[in-house]
Parts: structure tokens; C-alpha cells; sequence
């Protein structure tokens, strides 16, 4: 995230976000090189990570796994956020190897998959958005900066049971 704020103006105040919700609410992880996080890297991408860092398409979502498949591994249990299909797809894969290893008597923990629309379902009702309207601005101010977000339309977000006055 903070690599593509430098990159690309839309993402600036995200990273302004993050620094401030760090290290209270999110840990920014290093993508150094370990041989916990290359080895991942090369499963996941069947390239060396030295190589696989050189070329920014899908890196966020494949630096995420990573990270999540490292620390899942060591039996912790985590909770990525991706958007992007492939991105997803590939947790997923990841998600599943864990199941299997768990099947077969190991120690780790888990990959949970999240998605905007995840977050925003979980919201939708509360405090921090507390009615449609609410949501249908949120909505659209999260659109403007993802194009991979459907219309919301396409979604369940207005028709969810949460909404507790109807609006």
C-alpha cells in the first residue's frame, strides 16, 4: 500500500491512513528478503522472490499472502483482506494447503479471506455506518478509488437485514 501511495496520487491519503492507524491497529511488514517469506513467495508465484519483487503486477496481493502464509505457518491465525479475483484465488490455494496440513497433523493456523464488501457488510447497522445513506456514500467514495468494486447494485449492501430503521 505504501509503495503504490508513491506511485499513484489516488492512494496518497491511504497512506497517511496507515501510518496513523500503525502500530495500533495494523503492522507494515518488510518486504526483505527471509527464507520464510522467499520461500512462500516461490511457491506461490513459482519465481524467486529477488525476481518476483522487480515486476508490481499483483505484488501487493502476493506480498499479502506471504506474509500471511509465514505467519499462519508459525500457528497463528490471520485475516487477509483482498479484493482482487486473482488475489483471492490464490489465498484461497493457500487457504486450502493449510487445511490440508492441519488434516494431516500439523501445527498451523489459518488464512481467513476478507473482502471490502466483507468489511462493509460487518458495518453496515453500527455506529460507523449507520444507514443506507451512509453506506451508498462510503460506497461511492471507495468506488472512486477501486474500479474493481461492482456498482453497488450488484451488491447486497442496501438489502442487508442489518439496517435496523428501515433507512
Amino acid at each position: 500500500m505504501l509503495r503504490k501511495a508513491g506511485q499513484d496520487q489516488r492512494f496518497r491519503p491511504a497512506a497517511t491512513v496507515w501510518k496513523k492507524l500503525a502500530p495500533d491497529w495494523i503492522q507494515i511488514l518488510s518486504d526483505d528478503v527471509t527464507p520464510e517469506l522467499a520461500r512462500a513467495v516461490h511457491r506461490i508465484t513459482q519465481q524467486p522472490m529477488v525476481d518476483r519483487l522487480k515486476h508490481s503486477k499483483d505484488l501487493g496481493e502476493i506480498m499479502v499472502i506471504a506474509h500471511a502464509v509465514v505467519v499462519a505457518e508459525a500457528g497463528a491465525d490471520v485475516v487477509v483482506l483482498i479484493d482482487d479475483g486473482h488475489g483471492a484465488q490464490t489465498a484461497s490455494g493457500e487457504i486450502r494447503r493449510l487445511q490440508r496440513m492441519r488434516a494431516n497433523g500439523s501445527t498451523v493456523g489459518s488464512i481467513s479471506l476478507a473482502s471490502t464488501l466483507t468489511v462493509l457488510e460487518k458495518a453496515a447497522g453500527t455506529t460507523h455506518i449507520p444507514d443506507r445513506a451512509k453506506m451508498r456514500d462510503i460506497y461511492q467514495r471507495l468506488r472512486g478509488l477501486d474500479d474493481g468494486l461492482p456498482a453497488i447494485d450488484k451488491t447486497t449492501l442496501m438489502t442487508t437485514t442489518r439496517w435496523s430503521n428501515g433507512t
